[in-house]
């Protein structure tokens, strides 16, 4: 478990102002986002002004060593990432209070890992008990107040509607199937095949269909979903993958589909089977 010590004090906000300089003498390194340089038409090797002021002065000079995909975060996918990462001396001569020497030496957060997540309590009380003023607490979302817990439970109870609405829809159309072949069904128990033995044919016949349907749902998933990826992530324009279908997820689909498609097909079957030979024909 990561936890974050936050001192009481000032936050510092960093702005910052881009723009392009000619060939100057050594200057510190920073890295920017592809959405920045993109929308500021930056290269590696351009010049690039940061400051802390919204007048843009005073400016600190950088040079631009690279340009990085930001690392996709779920919660800021609809914000632009305008960043930039610089090392921290350069960073703490760009934002230190010029009136206030020990502004350099001061942080405002601090993050650990503890070499026992259990222990993340007791480690908070003694923090607050031994350094009054400071705060202590987890960056890890507790399960009641993440909301991907809650999406995921959302998901779950509409993929449990999706498999009933789909089991009730299959087992319509194997009946309505199984009743257009009654007659057949008499002619074969007429002939002297046994019910057990149609019994096991309709079995083979469902297990078949419902593997067919359940491979073919995993082919449908997975080439939608490089299509969903797509869209949204050029509307957004982040790496972040909004839609994968796991190995995990394919397992459970085939767990499911299968079983069902096979107790929906002997359901159907079941009652043209336990009927009379002679109310199987029409006549």
């Amino acid at each position: 478990m990561v936890l974050r010590v936050t001192c009481l004090g000032v936050a510092c906000c960093l702005l910052f102002g881009v723009n392009a300089f000619p060939d100057e003498p050594v200057l510190p390194d920073v890295l920017v986002t592809r959405q920045l340089a993109a929308r500021a038409h930056l290269a590696v090797g351009d010049v690039v002004a940061f400051t802390t002021d919204q007048g843009g002065a005073p400016a600190t000079r950088f040079r631009v060593a690279g340009i990085y995909e930001p690392t996709p975060d779920p919660m800021r996918f609809t914000a632009q990432r305008m960043e930039a990462r610089m090392h921290l001396p350069d960073l703490t001569r760009m934002t230190m209070d010029s009136t206030d020497p020990a502004s350099a030496e001061s942080v405002d957060a601090i993050n650990l890992r503890l070499v026992d997540p259990a222990a993340a309590q007791a480690f908070q009380l003694d923090v607050r008990t031994r350094v009054p003023g400071i705060t202590a607490y987890p960056t890890a979302r507790s399960p009641d107040r993440d909301p991907f817990a809650v999406l995921d439970r959302f998901h779950v109870a509409i993929s449990i509607v999706t498999v009933l609405g789909g089991t009730a829809f299959l087992l319509a159309l194997m009946i309505i199937r199984a009743e257009e072949r009654r007659e057949i069904i008499g002619l074969l128990r007429l002939v002297g095949i046994s019910r057990r033995s149609l019994l096991a044919a309709v079995l083979l016949e469902g297990l078949f269909i419902a593997a067919i349907g359940a491979v073919f749902g995993i082919v449908l998933a997975l080439a939608g979903q490089g299509i969903v990826n797509r869209i949204f992530q050029a509307r957004y324009d982040t790496a972040l993958v909004f839609v994968r279908v796991t190995p995990s997820i394919a397992l459970r689909s085939i767990v499911f589909a299968v079983p069902l498609g096979v107790a929906a097909g002997l359901a159907a079957s079941w009652t043209v089977l336990g009927r009379d030979v002679l109310s199987l024909f029409r006549r």
